[in-house]
């Protein structure tokens, strides 16, 4: 294997491997990159079983062949590389990078010992705005359980709907439910089906790169037990979560009976001082509305630091309710809220509390927080 590339797109792509290669005490040949170079192109790719990448640059091929050699390692390389070109060679096991006067020698490993790289040829395809995926996955995510005991409920529901054109989706780990709708710009099936947690944080930093408003879409296949997202340059291929994801829609009130508009910054801000003073592990923090005085009080107690009381003004319609909550399941919520007003729906001291932001698009993005009963 011989060929010559840039210094950016080298980078670029290695950059994408670093959240699928990791230590692998079985496999130690998962925490390589595979490098595969044909007549056209150079593929980088990465796998943890679960789900594997392939990032395509251009390149100047002087002969083909593959060879992998550890990512973390070729990385630094890479990235310290005095030129703006970079020449790769394979000779005896060793992967040659020369940039400029610098020489480096990297062990390696032949591309046999590679697993095979999963492909998707046929199942149902959708286009999706690149843009409205990664904002969606990154509001999701924190509701994503963090055990394997319903290992349905540690990945991420996606529903695309081609006769509604919309796509939604959902996370929950039963104590906070957050759920993404946005538009679904090409498709004709209907599909529901659950990706891996972690597989969704991937989809998430490779479209990381884009700006919001940009139209640039990613074409989406699913098939059994499968998923593959190509976008641009990027190939992500990845294995489903069996089972069904619960019809979370039933805990979703639809009336409510006191509802606050408020700023999300004081809100964010209030909650983070009432967090100095609660119990680690409960983090209960007292949220009471009070249309009279139109306040919404915070107040939260420990018995090691003290406690913490403070008021906020808000618009409020409906009738005096308290209730408590986890402070920091809120603050994630808020911190994805992409709005400068949120509003606040509840019912009473035992309903789910729910969190939109405030204006025409306010229906696009909920995120629901389950009351610490008393």
């Amino acid at each position: 294997m011989n060929f010559t590339c840039t210094k950016e797109n080298a980078v670029r792509a290695l950059a994408l491997m670093s959240g699928v290669t990791g230590k692998s005490v079985n496999l130690p040949i998962l925490s390589n990159v595979l490098i595969r170079a044909d007549e056209q192109k150079v593929d980088f790719i990465a796998t943890n079983l679960e789900v594997a990448l392939t990032v395509t640059i251009r390149a100047k091929i002087e002969a083909p062949g593959a060879f992998t050699v550890p990512a973390r390692t070729l990385v630094e390389c890479v990235g310290l590389a005095p030129t703006e070109k970079i020449v790769f060679v394979v000779h005896d096991n060793e992967l040659v990078v020369t940039a400029g006067k610098a020489v480096t020698k990297i062990k390696g490993t032949g591309a046999e010992d590679f697993p095979v790289i999963p492909t998707l040829e046929t199942g149902s395809g959708f286009v999706l705005e690149a843009a409205a995926l990664r904002e969606g996955l990154n509001q999701v995510l924190p509701a994503v359980a963090k055990s394997d005991i319903r290992p349905e409920l540690s990945g991420v529901l996606l529903e695309l709907d081609g006769e509604k054109h919309l796509a939604t989706l959902a996370a929950t780990d039963s104590y906070r439910l957050a759920e993404r709708k946005f538009s679904l710009q090409q498709g004709s099936t209907h599909i529901r089906v659950v990706v891996p947690g972690r597989t969704a944080q991937e989809i998430e930093h490779v479209l990381s790169p884009i700006s919001d408003g940009t139209e640039e879409n990613v074409r989406v296949l699913v098939g059994d037990n499968q998923l593959a997202l190509t976008f641009q340059n990027i190939q992500l291929v990845s294995r489903l979560v069996s089972g069904e994801y619960p019809d979370y829609t039933q805990i979703i009130p639809t009336a409510f009976t006191t509802t606050v508009e408020i700023s999300t910054d004081a809100l964010v801000k209030e909650l983070k001082a009432a967090g100095l003073f609660t119990t680690s592990g409960v983090n209960a923090a007292t949220l009471t509305v009070e249309p009279e005085s139109g306040a919404l009080k915070i107040f939260s107690a420990s018995l090691q630091t003290g406690e913490y009381a403070s008021e906020l003004p808000v618009k409020i319609t409906g009738v005096q309710t308290t209730t408590v909550l986890n402070y920091r399941y809120v603050l994630e919520g808020l911190a994805r809220m992409g709005a400068q007003t949120v509003v606040m729906k509840l019912i009473n001291s035992d309903s789910p509390c729910i969190f939109t932001p405030a204006g025409e698009n306010k229906e696009a993005f909920i995120y629901i927080v389950m009351p610490i009963r008393q």
